[in-house]
């Protein structure tokens, strides 16, 4: 955690009375805030707001984003009338050990933003005695707050990629005094900046290099001349090991910035070693926690106009180690930033920035950036439920300490919830809910419907009316429902009570509803009786007829047979032998038979022959031929017509010109598949199978996807193939099929294999694995004598938190990393065990559009902007600096 007067040896007033002449003395903005910025006073009245005088950005009560805590005041000997606003009030929490602010920004799952939480205690319970507790951001840890006295105001930030639509800012009592926060602020950050391998970045330090602390006072260092709302700070000397001077060098009106837009007041200053010597070191002691890791932004702008004979070159060092093979040379009124790209281990901490023998002039640094890489260890809870559960929430007035996270950490798991294990691959599920005895009053909320994989209801002993409502039997995996002692009136759905009789259910209902579905039945079946007599002979009558109707139907049918469908060319035998010139190119083989290369007209066509001896047989092959002519989407592949004439059987589809993606994805290869191909190639067929499962009535189930089933065209576009083995959910098939396992091993869902139910999740299983073999580049089965899976082999490197060691090193590292872990994360959620967590096609459709959207951002920044580098830690790195 940062404070006011860390580092710089300064008394507290001193450095406090500088930052409140900066506030001061800086010109009044715009009132209206910037898009997506979201700023927190914890403590003011619910109905109260107000505009910053300091930075025009406007702040707005705490109230609606967090139910506990108790609002206070500071002593008024700490109110001078020059502190800001946002430290008059505190939000106080005596009571429970986590208190939890839920935020819901604009940009939601993906979105990269910086986040700082305020702090000034001012004596506000007249204990003079500042506490001591712990900040947690979703459900991992932050930072420890501790502040050095009660006068001093102290923040942390952190920056952090959204894995939810949702925002949790946890207070936890360390029973070291009683937590309490003056002020939140969000701000949205370009995706593109402070890049990743670990997760979280929580700032250590952010220096402006040139600038004293007086002169920092005099300016405004933050929003709008820093558009991203950053806090500079100045750089004491004792940083410095030569010590070094600070020279003012403000002679710029202004200084092209790169995407980290590093304000004007801040680059058009630098520091210059000592007497023009050749070094320029920096120093830090040992970090508190030796574990930690480091990222570091070094930022750089010549500051001078440099005359014909004067050079400014230099080296850059980190602990020794060299980050470039070429010395740096720093550009007039530009801005460049040298970035590690992962975390570096620092035991004592040390930078170099040494002249080069070419120089004429001293080395310079202008800003620098220091943030301990925070990995994100939990999940959060997948984003149907919590908004499933803040429903109910909301609904019943709900009087529970629920807060924070629904599921995670589970030590703070909400009462009356239990959840699916955080595996750290995915997100955890609300598997039960308890909510007996609670004085609920009204109907039983909709927004239950929403937990789809709910096992566990309870909602008995309750003031619960109105009727009990059908949706409950549409929850797949409830089997316990307690509904007793309530004021339900009517009956129970036939549906929840089918499921009690057939035993999939155990359902707890008062006698009154029993009796209730009884009488309804008895009202039915009086008046059926009564008019049975009467009605027999014209049932008679028309049962004799549709008897008639559909006996003529199965006689055109069976004349039709073989046919499969008029709306498609029928082609003979020696026209199938035309198209492929005798069968004269052999392009595939498989269990069915052979794929033969031909044409119709003009246009390449793939011809498969079924093979008398096939294994696969005339069942699956009929299957594939009916499924083509009843699916039309632009990622799967097209049917031209087929063959069916005597022995001869086959199927002619379009020609897809590069393949099958096994092949491009093996080492023969020579021509390696880039991370922008493999994601649209996995967009491609998500689509297909989106449209399988989604966009066809009833729906469909591929059964066999894997890389030799997804093929490529000449444009390198993904068509999902081969539906022999596809099954069709009629309406009566419910939510599985219970079927013979069939599908290739190594792809084959676990679940399906154990327990003969396919579902749709089957196919997202199958695809959970073609992806992995999309990022790693191996198969999904090892050729070793171990035959190592590859969902084994992926866990085992994500042991290790580095994506890199997962990603294809035929990429040599030319991706972006969040891009990469995201899709990484995405994967084994689809290969996940069990099917309840494994996404949707729609969900996986989104991400992967999402992670596409953020690789084709990258290129077009690549290619406008090349003042950014990112440096490989390793003593081996082969970056150079671009050409100037």
């Amino acid at each position: 955690m940062k404070t006011l007067n860390r580092r710089t040896g300064m008394p507290n007033c001193f450095l406090f009375a500088l930052i409140l002449g900066a506030f001061a003395l800086a010109v009044v903005v715009d009132a209206q805030d910037p898009s997506g910025f979201i700023s927190i006073d914890c403590g003011i009245s619910e109905d109260s707001s107000y505009t910053d005088e300091t930075t025009g950005i406007h702040y707005i009560s705490d109230a609606a984003f967090i139910d506990t805590g108790v609002s206070r005041t500071i002593s008024p000997e700490f109110n001078t009338g020059s502190l800001q606003q946002q430290f008059l009030n505190v939000r106080s929490f005596p009571e429970g050990p986590r208190n939890c602010y839920t935020l819901r920004p604009a940009n939601g799952t993906g979105s990269k933003y910086l986040i700082r939480a305020w702090f000034m205690y001012g004596n506000y319970d007249n204990q003079n005695n500042p506490p001591t507790f712990d900040l947690h951001f979703g459900v991992d840890f932050w930072d420890t707050i501790s502040l050095l006295d009660t006068a001093s105001i102290g923040w942390t930030e952190i920056i952090h990629v959204l894995s939810s639509d949702y925002v949790y800012l946890c207070l936890l009592d360390k029973q070291l005094g009683t937590p309490f926060i003056s002020a939140i602020e969000l701000r949205p950050l370009n995706n593109s900046v402070y890049e990743t391998t670990d997760g979280s970045l929580v700032m250590f330090d952010r220096l402006d290099y040139g600038s004293t602390p007086s002169e920092l006072a005099s300016t405004s260092n933050r929003f709008k001349d820093d558009p991203y709302d950053r806090i500079w700070n100045p750089t004491p000397n004792s940083l410095m090991s030569n010590p070094s001077k600070i020279r003012n060098l403000s002679t710029m009106n202004s200084v092209t910035s790169n995407t980290f837009k590093v304000p004007l007041a801040v680059m058009s200053t630098a520091t210059t070693s000592q007497n023009g010597s050749e070094s320029l070191n920096l120093k830090w002691g040992p970090p508190i926690n030796s574990s930690d890791q480091y990222y570091v932004y070094l930022h750089f702008a010549e500051v001078e106009v440099l005359q014909p004979n004067q050079s400014r070159e230099f080296d850059v060092f980190i602990n020794g180690i060299s980050l470039f093979n070429e010395p740096i040379v720093p550009d007039y009124n530009w801005t460049h930033t040298l970035a590690t790209n992962s975390p570096v281990p620092f035991p004592e901490f040390g930078i170099a920035i040494n002249k080069t023998k070419n120089s004429t002039l001293p080395p310079i640094i202008n800003a620098m950036e220091i943030y301990i890489a925070r990995p994100i260890t939990q999940l959060q809870t997948d984003d149907i439920d919590v908004s499933a559960i803040l429903g109910i929430k909301s609904t019943y007035g709900v009087k529970r300490n629920w807060q924070g996270d629904p599921c995670a950490p589970e030590a703070f798991l909400w009462v009356g919830l239990t959840c699916s294990n955080n595996d750290g691959f995915n997100p955890p599920r609300i598997t039960s809910l308890n909510l007996s005895s609670n004085e609920l009053i009204g109907e039983i909320s909709p927004n239950i419907s929403n937990l789809m994989v709910i096992q566990s209801l309870d909602l008995s002993n309750n003031k619960l009316t109105g009727q009990v409502p059908s949706f409950l039997s549409q929850l797949a995996y409830l089997t316990v429902l307690k509904l007793k002692g309530n004021n339900f009136t009517g009956s129970v759905p036939e549906s929840l009570l089918e499921k009690s009789k057939n035993g999939l259910l155990l359902l707890s209902i008062d006698a009154t509803l029993a009796t209730e579905n009884t009488n309804h039945q008895n009202k039915v079946v009086i008046p059926v009786v009564a008019s049975v007599t009467a009605l027999f002979g014209l049932f008679i009558a028309i049962g004799f007829v549709l008897w008639i109707i559909e006996k003529r139907k199965r006689v055109v049918r069976k004349q039709k047979e073989g046919s499969f469908d008029v709306r498609n060319r029928e082609f003979t035998y020696s026209e199938v032998m035309s198209i492929t010139n005798n069968f004269e190119r052999i392009i595939g083989k498989g269990g069915f038979g052979t794929v033969y290369h031909g044409y119709v007209g003009d246009s390449q066509v793939a011809v498969k022959m079924l093979s008398s001896s096939s294994f696969q047989g005339y069942k699956e092959f009929q299957t594939e031929a009916k499924l083509l002519m009843s699916v039309h989407h632009k990622s799967l592949t097209s049917l031209v017509g087929y063959c069916n004439e005597g022995t001869h059987m086959g199927i002619i589809y379009e020609y897809m010109a590069n393949g099958d993606l096994e092949k491009h994805l093996s080492d023969k290869n020579q021509n390696v598949l880039s991370w922008e191909e493999r994601l649209q190639i996995a967009t491609d067929a998500a689509q297909g199978l989106e449209y399988l499962h989604h966009g066809c009535k009833p729906p469909i189930i591929h059964r066999d996807v894997k890389s030799t089933n997804i093929l490529l065209n000449e444009k390198f576009q993904a068509k999902l193939a081969d539906f022999g083995l596809s099954r069709v959910f009629t309406t009566e098939s419910g939510t599985h099929v219970s079927t013979i396992v069939a599908g290739t091993p190594g792809y084959l869902d676990p679940e399906y294999f154990s327990s003969n139910r396919l579902t749709e999740k089957s196919d997202v299983y199958s695809f959970g694995i073609v992806i992995l073999e999309l990022i790693t580049g191996q198969p999904a089965t090892s050729k070793s004598p171990g035959k190592t899976h590859i969902i084994q082999w992926v866990s085992s490197m994500l042991a290790n938190g580095d994506v890199k060691s997962i990603v294809d090193p035929k990429l040599e590292e030319d991706y972006d990393v969040n891009s990469a872990w995201k899709v990484v994360e995405l994967a084994m959620a689809c290969a996940s065990r069990a099917s309840t967590r494994r996404p949707t096609m729609n969900n996986v459709v989104m991400e992967l559009k999402e992670c596409l959207a953020t690789e084709v951002a990258r290129h077009e920044s690549d290619q406008s902007d090349d003042s950014i580098r990112m440096i490989p830690m390793n003593s081996e790195s082969g970056v150079s600096p671009m050409a100037r």
